[in-house]
């Protein structure tokens, strides 16, 4: 005897076909087929499905999502904050605390949000909603902050343009100082001189984004940048309108191609005078850095926002994986992988500043650097002693459009997956194919990424990034452990493996889901909040009402955490404590509430939950009413 639900479907749209063959079902542990439905029954719960080949598309080949996850993962920050951070840290020493908390915090967590994914085969909102209704408001700020960081990234990829068109260009534009744009104060070789100036700094600020003095100035249209911005949505729209077909075949590219231009960057520049003495700042500790806790925290924060986890985008790629795919392969590959490119690149970089420290003879631990600058400003600079330095200008900045493209591609996915799962019939009712929809939600980030390809760009995009990628993420990230580690709980995320892979999650993972990640995010929160500082660019530090903007960016995501769980708890009936101690129950596997609980699901049936309290034999086939 087994408990069951008594379902009722509106209408039937299902395919009988489906139940063609009732001993060997398309998943382990269905017994019950209706109309192309089957029910699950086990000591785990109760779950409705539906073969998923019937409705969701899957990736044509299980290779493309892992270039597709690798693609997402490794991105512009593997190249400049990862050895920024190494920079600020003391070099080496950073790398024992990025390397502790990649075992700990990143690939775990990273699994758990496979999991998650392709066993309820949904995007992030309806998987947070399944996990713990009370934060199914976690999954909606995902989508929302995924969308808002795929407006301000691509401009990003906007500059990595300009720059390859300009590379074409002999000599190259930001190699010297005899250029309209540039000011008296120029210089041909970088100084630690705050009176002047490098071209490739000029070139930077005054010919690419001409900007203004502050944000109160908004200055002109930068219709330069505002037509390749156009280019570069129409790059993200031709790789992705065809769903996980179309961005499938194009990460064989983009996530390939990066890595040929960092080996041969590295084979150059390890030939170069003084490379040897950046590259043993790298990799040789400063122990006495380790003491610092920033180090630790900083560490921690690389390897959450390297590998994405609360952004969504891994979640929804996941969710088209079939569903007896192997997780813990992906999660490992794409984690290491992308901990690998950090490195990779730490080296490139690294070499380049033993060559600059040697041509300005500075230690590297006086080199000016920041973060963006490192990619736009720093390492441009290092062409211009190389041989045919207009074709090592093209490769870099191509590889930077590469690395910039198939991470803009799983942020657009996340928005356009949550929307055809929560929406699918109204989406399909007023823009009829899929291909429109997905170019609408281009357009529409197209239009809000305007205001920074102006001359206050730059103020727009640092003010968007800093409450954006820095605050909220974190909010986000710490609530969806939440949801998922304690909530829905480990007990249920390693049965749900058990039911995909035939094995349990190892109890190395279920410690660090249980007790080590929600300690180590909450301390990174805390200490997030301790040192949080104001935005500011370079010595700009924003105005009060510009600092009060970048806030109502950042409440544009995590307001709908608790609104969600505010929801959540007004559908529910009983006392308030009834209520709570429901919410926090997954909809899947446990009753919810006295009243009927309806969520439509694509082409899903739409489901209502009459009663679980009938047991029936296992054998015989569900009756049921339509």
């Amino acid at each position: 005897m087994s408990e069951v639900l008594f379902i009722r479907f509106t209408p039937a749209v299902g395919d009988p076909s489906l139940c063609a063959d009732p001993l060997h079902p398309p998943y382990p542990r269905l017994r019950h087929c209706v109309h192309g439905v089957w029910v699950q029954s086990s000591d785990r719960g109760l779950s409705v499905h539906m073969d998923q080949q019937a409705y969701r598309p899957t990736w044509s080949r299980q290779i493309e999502f892992t270039l597709a996850g690798i693609g997402a993962a490794v991105g512009l920050g593997n190249v400049w904050r990862f050895p920024y951070l190494c920079y600020r840290s003391g070099g080496g020493a950073f790398l024992v605390p990025y390397l502790l908390m990649l075992l700990v915090l990143g690939i775990p967590l990273l699994y758990m949000e496979l999991t998650l994914g392709q066993f309820t085969q949904r995007g992030p909102v309806h998987a947070l909603a399944h996990a713990c209704p009370l934060l199914k408001g976690v999954g909606v700020a995902s989508v929302a902050i995924s969308f808002i960081l795929c407006t301000y990234y691509n401009v990003v990829i906007t500059w990595a343009l300009y720059y390859l068109f300009s590379s074409f260009q002999d000599p190259l534009p930001w190699l010297n100082c005899n250029n309209t744009w540039n000011t008296a104060n120029c210089t041909n070789h970088a100084t630690n001189s705050s009176s002047s100036s490098t071209a490739s700094q000029e070139f930077f600020k005054y010919k690419m984004l001409q900007q203004t003095e502050q944000v109160e100035d908004a200055g002109q249209m930068r219709w330069e940048l505002f037509l390749i911005l156009i280019l570069a949505w129409i790059l993200v729209y031709f790789c992705i309108f065809k769903g996980v077909k179309s961005t499938g075949k194009v990460v064989y590219f983009t996530a390939l191609f990066p890595y040929i231009i960092l080996i041969a960057l590295l084979i150059n520049n390890v030939q170069l005078p003084g490379a040897l003495t950046g590259i043993q700042y790298f990799i040789i500790p400063e122990w006495e850095k380790l003491l610092s806790v920033e180090v630790w925290v900083n560490a921690a924060a690389q390897i959450f926002n390297s590998i994405g986890i609360g952004f969504g985008s891994l979640l929804a790629m996941a969710s088209y994986n079939s569903f007896n795919n192997n997780v813990l392969k992906d999660t490992l590959t794409i984690a290491l992988i992308n901990s690998f490119t950090s490195i990779l690149a730490g080296f490139v970089i690294f070499s380049a500043f033993g060559y600059m420290s040697h041509l300005q003879g500075v230690p590297v631990s006086s080199l000016a650097v920041d973060g963006p600058g490192l990619v736009y400003v720093v390492y441009p600079q290092a062409f211009a002693s190389l041989p045919l330095p207009q074709l090592w200008a093209v490769m870099f900045f191509f590889m930077l459009l590469c690395l910039g493209l198939d991470s803009e591609f799983a942020m657009v996915e996340v928005m356009v997956t949550s929307l055809t799962d929560e929406f699918h019939h109204t989406v399909m009712k007023y823009f009829k194919r899929k291909e429109l929809f997905v170019l609408a939600v281009c357009g529409l980030a197209f239009l809000l990424g305007i205001p920074c390809v102006m001359e206050v760009g730059i103020y727009v995009f640092q003010l968007m990034d800093h409450y954006t990628a820095i605050v909220s993420i974190l909010f986000l990230a710490f609530f969806e452990v939440i949801a998922i580690c304690w909530c829905y709980g480990v007990t249920r995320l390693s049965g749900n493996l058990q039911e995909m892979t035939g094995s349990p999650a190892h109890l190395f993972f279920k410690l660090c889901w249980m007790i080590v990640d929600p300690l180590l995010i909450s301390v990174i929160l805390v200490f997030s909040i301790i040192q949080f500082s104001p935005a500011r660019y370079g010595d700009y530090i924003f105005p009060p009402w510009a600092q009060g903007v970048g806030w109502l960016i950042a409440m544009a995501s995590i307001i709908w955490i608790p609104l969600g769980g505010a929801h959540t708890l007004w559908q529910l009936s009983g006392s308030f404590t009834q209520r709570l101690r429901q919410s926090i129950r997954p909809l899947a596997v446990d009753d919810v509430s006295k009243a009927p609980y309806h969520e439509g699901r694509g082409k899903f049936p739409m489901v209502t939950v009459i009663s679980s309290s009938v047991h029936l034999q296992d054998k015989p086939p569900l009756q049921t009413n339509f």
